[in-house]
Parts: C-alpha cells; sequence; structure tokens
C-alpha cells in the first residue's frame, strides 16, 4: 500500500511538480497552500485544502493520518522580494516551521522532507559547496538565507529531542514554467525577470550587479524527482542533500541567450545598475553526495527547456 504525503506548499512552482510526480508514482497526495502566489494552481488528484500553516491548530489538522511530510511552504521570492520583506520572511518562516514540526510529532508522522535553500552558503567560499562545507561557513547574512538555515536546525532539534526523523533536500536555482515574473524587479527569480524585461521592451536590457554573477540552474522537473527519491530511500533519513546541476551560467550569457530567442531585431546591449546587498556573486553546488545514495542527477538540459519558458511566459503575461 502506497504511503499517504501531505505536501505544504503543493500548489507552488516547486510544489506542484512534487505533487504530480507523486500522483504519478500511485501516492495519496494531500496539499495544503494558502493560495498566496498569483500562479498557485492547485494541482489535479489531490486532496486540497486552503489553509493558513501558521496556525498550529490547521497543521495538526493538516498533518492527521499522513506517513510523509513534504514541507515547502514558506515565504520566498527573488533577491529583491526578500531585501524588501526580511522580517516577515523571517517571522512567517519561523511560526511555518514550529506549527509544522510539532504537529508533525502530535500526529506521529514517519518522516519530514524539509526542503531547505542554496542561500545557506550565501557566505561561502568553498566550491563547489559540499554539504559538509556548512560547518566551516560563516551563517548566511540575508534574512531569507538565515531561515533557511533555521529550518534545517530544527530538522536536528526535533529529532535530537522527540525522535522525528528528517530529510533535508537543497534546490540549487530552480526553474521551468509556472514560475511567472514579479510585479516588480527581483520579486521572481533572475530568469523569469530577464524574460519579462526582454519581452517587455526595456533597451538597453538592465541587469544588477556586473553581470558576472554565476548560477546553476536546474530544472524544476529534476529537482522534484530529486525530493521525492529522497523520501523514498531509507538511505536518506536524518541526511542532507544538495540537489543541483554543477554546471554554471553566468548573468550576461544568460541575458544574451534570452535575448537571441526572443528574436529581438536591435544588437544586444546591456546597462548596469547597482544591485542588492546580497546579490550573491557564485553559486555552484556538489551534487555527488545525492547521486552516490540516492543514484540522482539532472537530466533536463538548460538549453533546451529555456524556449519553452519564454514561450510560456509570453502566453502568460499577454506579450504577443
Amino acid at each position: 500500500m502506497k504511503k499517504r504525503v501531505l505536501v505544504t506548499g503543493g500548489a507552488g512552482f516547486i510544489g506542484s511538480e512534487v505533487v504530480k510526480q507523486l500522483i504519478q508514482r500511485g501516492y495519496k497526495v494531500r496539499v495544503v497552500d494558502d493560495l498566496s502566489k498569483r500562479e498557485a494552481k492547485v494541482p489535479e488528484g489531490c486532496e486540497f485544502e486552503r489553509f493558513d500553516l501558521t496556525v498550529p491548530e490547521n497543521a495538526v489538522v493538516a498533518l492527521k493520518n499522513v506517513d510523509f511530510c513534504i514541507h515547502l511552504a514558506a515565504k520566498i521570492g527573488g533577491i529583491g522580494y526578500f531585501h524588501k520583506y526580511p522580517a516577515t520572511i523571517l517571522s512567517e518562516n519561523n511560526k511555518l516551521y514550529s506549527a509544522i514540526f510539532e504537529a508533525a510529532v502530535k500526529n506521529k508522522i514517519e518522516r519530514i522532507i524539509y526542503l531547505s535553500s542554496s542561500m545557506v552558503f550565501e557566505s561561502t567560499d568553498h566550491f563547489p559547496s559540499k554539504e559538509t562545507d556548512l560547518k566551516k561557513i560563516p551563517p548566511p547574512l540575508s534574512a531569507y538565507g538565515f531561515s533557511k538555515l533555521v529550518g534545517e536546525e530544527y530538522c536536528r532539534a526535533f529529532y535530537d529531542q522527540f525522535g522525528l526523523e528528517y530529510t533535508i533536500c537543497r534546490p540549487f536555482n530552480a526553474y521551468g514554467i509556472n514560475e511567472a515574473p514579479g510585479v516588480e524587479v527581483g520579486y521572481a527569480h533572475v530568469i523569469p525577470d530577464v524574460i519579462k524585461k526582454v519581452l517587455s521592451g526595456q533597451y538597453p536590457l538592465e541587469l544588477l550587479g556586473n553581470g558576472m554573477q554565476t548560477r546553476c540552474f536546474t530544472h524544476v522537473s529534476d529537482l522534484a524527482r530529486g525530493i521525492i527519491m529522497a523520501m523514498e530511500s531509507p538511505k536518506a533519513t536524518n541526511q542532507d542533500f544538495n540537489l543541483g546541476i554543477e554546471t554554471e551560467t553566468r548573468m550576461i550569457d544568460l541575458a544574451k541567450m534570452i535575448f537571441k530567442l526572443c528574436n529581438i531585431s536591435k544588437p544586444f546591449k546591456v546597462e548596469y545598475v547597482p544591485g542588492f546587498t546580497y546579490d550573491i556573486k557564485r553559486r555552484v553546488p556538489s551534487s555527488q553526495k545525492a547521486k552516490r545514495i540516492l543514484g540522482w542527477k539532472p537530466l533536463v538540459k538548460f538549453e533546451d527547456e529555456l524556449p519553452t519558458i519564454i514561450e510560456w511566459i509570453r502566453k502568460s503575461e499577454g506579450y504577443v
């Protein structure tokens, strides 16, 4: 008999893909989401409840009669979002952790799979970043990065005190369709932001910083598959995993690719504008632990999927 899985934030960008793949694998899935994101969409084939999970009573109800909880619900956005709302991010994410972890203990679930973030490596100078590097580097300076690291401490603390087993997954720069551009620059992640700028006719194209920042873009379907593999593997119990492609892309090169794929008739031209305080210069994971223990590796090629994302944003945002 397949296990019952709760996915918090299961109507969101990564969450909806996790739910889709769980259902394809025959799991009974419950989704709890507050639908606060404008692109949030309840996946087909799941049990759905619209709850505010910062309320402890709601969390207890949400976790009744489930075996696993994949906890994705969080205050999250692009670099502009977490610079504008640091107190909200810290406060709301902490409330979510307390409510969810305490409810997980009360309901005696088998394991919680916590979605952390590559931002826990915000202060690193170790590349590629390994899971063990977290013990060697300073904590993140941004409220968002720090809040995700706090969630990892919840995992360990609730195991130490209550025996609640956990798995930590750290996605590196998720991309794919179904992530809408932000209302303001930096409210969403960089790919939808840059696509919106190009399609809206911004010229020259404005880039934050000097364009030399690097990211390792990992398709949402690969990340969802890795999260589920971690849930299914007994070897992943009380372990942490980086999930990300190990190939770096410079922001200036990303901008050139998007500009070309959008068939802009003008020559490529950028204007560099001041970046945000916590604009990470380099981010690259080592995903060798996930490969060794889970057998996971990314399969989707970035250059193959970028045109699909551009067309999705073109249609969904009404560009012609």
